[in-house]
């Protein structure tokens, strides 16, 4: 697909391809504390880490505790939906824009044994490559942590690339 100028093309295709696997993007949430929810710096979107939460409700839980690794990507694929909410806010509502996902930090609130985290945080890796293809493949780590902000299950923050 060749893009336009304005990049009307490529945002076709991606809301196309949300639509395709049943995606409604949720509104960008709003901060909860004293910070911004990204920041653009040139051809760089930061964004601040997104809790698990869907519907307006929070996903909480603990890994290895009370909730087991599908439970868990499932966490993180709401927090990678909640980082593409960021993101079309950061773009102007264009989608389109997106160069590539650079990089994914997971925070999994786990047990001290649970070993799994990376498992957990392929539930928004991949919805990145999903809904992105070869833009959506990035940098990662995943991180195993006491606690989380609200008891909530996942936290995930996102560097993207734009145009």
């Amino acid at each position: 697909m060749t893009l336009s100028p304005t990049g009307a093309a490529m945002t076709i295709a991606i809301e196309s391809r949300l639509a395709e696997l049943g995606i409604t993007l949720p509104d960008a949430p709003t901060p909860a504390a004293n910070y911004v929810p990204y920041l653009v710096i040139g051809d760089m979107v930061h964004i601040s880490g997104q809790i698990s939460m869907a519907d307006g409700a929070l996903i909480k839980g603990r890994l290895g505790d009370d909730l087991d690794v599908a439970a868990g990507a499932n966490a993180a694929r709401a927090c990678a939906l909640n980082l593409l909410a960021q993101l079309k806010s950061a773009c102007g509502g264009d989608l389109g824009r997106l160069v590539r996902v650079v990089k994914l930090g997971g925070f999994v609130n786990s047990t001290p044994d649970f070993t799994d985290q990376p498992e957990v945080v392929n539930g928004a890796s991949n919805l990145m490559v999903e809904v992105f293809g070869d833009a959506g493949r990035h940098a990662r780590s995943a991180v195993g942590v006491a606690a989380l902000p609200r008891g909530v299950a996942v936290e995930i923050e996102g560097l993207f690339q734009i145009n």
